[in-house]
């Protein structure tokens, strides 16, 4: 179980390190949950929506095989 949760722990951080670069690229852009927030000139981005909907893909996933 720990090993399981050790990897959607990872790939939950990398795909938000990677999400402001992929959005870039993918339709649609931003779900009704991400949030983005500007604070001192920068913007940061937390896509909490798009986190639990690509968890929840995976998950499904990989039930599957």
């Amino acid at each position: 179980m720990a090993k399981w949760l050790l990897t959607v722990a990872v790939v939950v951080i990398v795909l938000g390190l990677l999400t402001p670069a992929l959005r870039r690229h993918l339709p649609g852009r931003r779900l009704p949950g991400d949030v983005t927030l500007r604070w001192r000139g920068r913007d940061y981005f937390f896509p909490f929506a798009t986190t639990l909907l690509l968890s929840l893909l995976f998950v499904a996933i990989s039930r599957l095989f």
